[in-house]
């Protein structure tokens, strides 16, 4: 297993972006962090759970939050449960960046919110977005009466005033504790300990259809309330990345959105909800594909797990809410029998059972994890792939194709991550699938490779007298 590597923004300054909703908290995350990490749309109530990211101010690296919009509401309710998330990333805050909608003026709810703010006793920086223009600047001095001091007026949108807002959230974070006689001794010398420089962390994708358990999994994992949850489905919307230590190792765990069915798919912000788990999935190394258990395997969770193959990712298959399923036994031999019938890549893919609402069995899902990786890198020795590549050849020869047998002379191990093996021979470009299944089978069998994709790729011979 590789070594940790603690994301940037583990002991970074924390800067909070709050504000009620459809104010561009969104649209400024991304501005600062300097990609379009967090989702964007002209619709109140985008951003449901906080979203991290690490922007660069003024040459500091501060630890920038997305928060969901601020709003009253009952706890109980999604809304409730949005604003105590938020609530909860201010009071971690070393400053907090109050946005209000300079075009629409002072709400009673930014009044009502700057009052809160005010009295969690937090370093707050006032900003009056969407001040594009004369009125909009002029509009940003109604943002005085709030009584957070003077307010930045800014376009995140545009791109207006962001430089005066690097100055003043620099000048307001807390300076930076001086380094000792170790970290001069290793600025001097930036090459000593190169090769003991630790690699980044897992990166894990949690994927699965809508309200299969994948954001409670993540609070389970990490031992709090990070992810909105609740009886709703589709509650998470965007794909937010969080950092996890699990003994010596590191991982960067993904809660993606839920994945329906592309007929169902109709609105443009579920679209893009959509597109955000499949690019988190593409940056993962192991998928963690949730099935609801009492369910069993369904036709989006087949077409996910195609998904994930197809990709290349290394796989395990999550069975949540297996305290509710009553004959385990049969459960268990139904969703593989499907998988192996329908996705025969997936043949022998690590299966971890638990409930993440309880946290019962939740502990295995980490060891699963790393033994998938560990597979998914999985290199084997030339010499010892050729020697079974002859065994096999001799079990069941080559087909003839157009009356011509193939003459197929070795193979190799080109990559890992997925393991990839080409054979080359006479022709061989010509394989029929039926042996390139046959060949990909063994090689499965014979060198312990449960569960994840085998790339098969083949190369002919040129003949030099062909074109003569």
């Amino acid at each position: 297993m590789r070594p940790p590597a603690p994301l940037p923004g583990a002991d970074l300054p924390v800067v909070v972006i709050a504000g009620r909703p459809n104010v561009g908290k969104s649209t400024l995350f991304n501005r600062l962090v300097g990609r379009r990490q967090a989702l964007v749309a002209d619709t109140p109530g985008v951003t449901r759970d906080r979203k991290e990211g690490v922007a660069l101010v003024r040459g500091r690296h501060v630890r920038l939050i997305d928060t969901a919009g601020l709003e009253e509401a009952a706890p109980d309710s999604l809304y409730g449960r949005m604003r105590a998330s938020s609530e909860s990333a201010v009071h971690e805050a070393d400053l907090v960046l109050f946005c209000i909608d300079a075009r629409a003026g002072i709400t009673p709810a930014d009044e009502h919110f700057a009052q809160w703010i005010r009295r969690q006793n937090r370093p707050v920086l006032l900003l009056a977005n969407k001040a594009e223009g004369r009125q909009g600047t002029a509009s940003a001095l109604e943002a005085y009466a709030l009584g957070l001091g003077e307010p930045v007026a800014l376009s995140a949108e545009h791109g207006e005033g962001l430089t005066d807002l690097m100055w003043e959230i620099a000048e307001r974070l807390p300076q930076p504790v001086s380094g000792g006689q170790d970290d001069e001794d290793e600025q001097d010398n930036p090459d000593a300990e190169a090769d003991e420089r630790p690699a980044g962390p897992l990166r894990v994708a949690i994927v699965g259809r809508p309200n299969a358990g994948k954001s409670t999994l993540l609070n389970t994992l990490l031992g709090e309330e990070r992810m909105i949850t609740g009886p709703e489905p589709g509650l998470t919307r965007d794909s937010i990345a969080v950092t996890l230590h699990d003994g010596d190792d590191t991982f960067e765990i993904v809660d993606t959105a839920g994945l329906r069915k592309k007929a169902r798919i109709d609105e443009t912000l579920e679209k893009m909800s959509v597109s955000a788990s499949i690019e988190a999935l593409k940056m993962a190394e192991v998928a963690v594909l949730v099935l609801d258990a009492t369910l069993g395997v369904q036709e989006q969770d087949l077409q996910i797990a195609r998904l994930i193959e197809r990709e290349g990712r290394a796989c395990v298959l999550a069975l949540n809410k297996w305290d509710a399923v009553e004959d385990r036994a049969a459960t268990r031999k139904a969703i593989l029998d499907r998988l192996s019938i329908s996705l025969a890549q997936m043949r022998g893919v690590p299966v971890v059972t638990f409930s993440a609402l309880t946290g019962v069995a939740v502990h295995k899902l980490l060891p699963a994890v790393r033994d998938a990786w560990t597979v998914w890198n999985a290199r084997v020795p030339t010499g010892e792939l050729n020697r079974w590549f002859e065994d096999m050849l001799e079990r069941h020869q080559p087909p003839l194709v157009d009356g011509k047998r193939l003459k197929l002379r070795y193979i190799t191990q080109v990559k890992a991550r997925p393991p990839t093996f080409v054979v080359f021979g006479t022709r061989a470009e010509q394989m029929p699938d039926d042996y390139k299944r046959y060949l990909v089978n063994g090689l499965r069998e014979a060198f312990d490779l449960p569960g994840v994709p085998i790339r098969l790729q083949t190369r002919g011979t040129k003949n030099p007298y062909a074109d003569r």
